[in-house]
């Protein structure tokens, strides 16, 4: 008899920062993450957007969502098309890693493939930089 496992669960969180870009964005980068996770034999179990909303700032209330669903065990796994969709904060976006880490939620994004410590540390750097030159 062979037991057969239910697949992981994905949430996706989808996000764009200003009422310059498309609001088309959220459905592109959903429509990507989908595809990943059918890729990989993924469950979509919940999908999580901001409209134009900063990634310096954590206060985005589906970003907040996504964090209370992780901590009920609502997914296995958070797909984004990127690492900066997530956070552009460096402080932020390693204290998710570790969150999520310590509940067993993998991070994979699209660009950078399943997030480790390297991707924290130098995403997180590039982004606040990024952050620091559009000001």
């Amino acid at each position: 008899m062979t037991t057969r496992t239910a697949a992981p669960r994905a949430a996706i969180y989808a996000r764009y920062s200003t009422d310059l870009q498309s609001a088309a964005s959220i459905p592109d980068q959903v429509r990507l993450c989908r595809r990943l996770c059918e890729e990989r034999g993924w469950t979509v179990a919940e999908v999580f957007a901001d409209e134009a909303m900063s990634g310096a700032s954590q206060l985005r209330p589906d970003f907040q969502r996504m964090q209370q669903a992780a901590m009920r065990g609502s997914f296995d796994v958070i797909v984004a098309e990127a690492l900066d969709r997530l956070s552009r904060d460096q402080e932020h976006i390693a204290g998710l890693h570790k969150r999520m880490r310590y509940l067993g939620v993998k991070i994979v994004t699209k660009a950078e493939g399943e997030i480790s410590e390297m991707h924290i540390g130098l995403g997180g750097t590039m982004s606040a930089l990024f952050l620091r030159n559009l000001a």
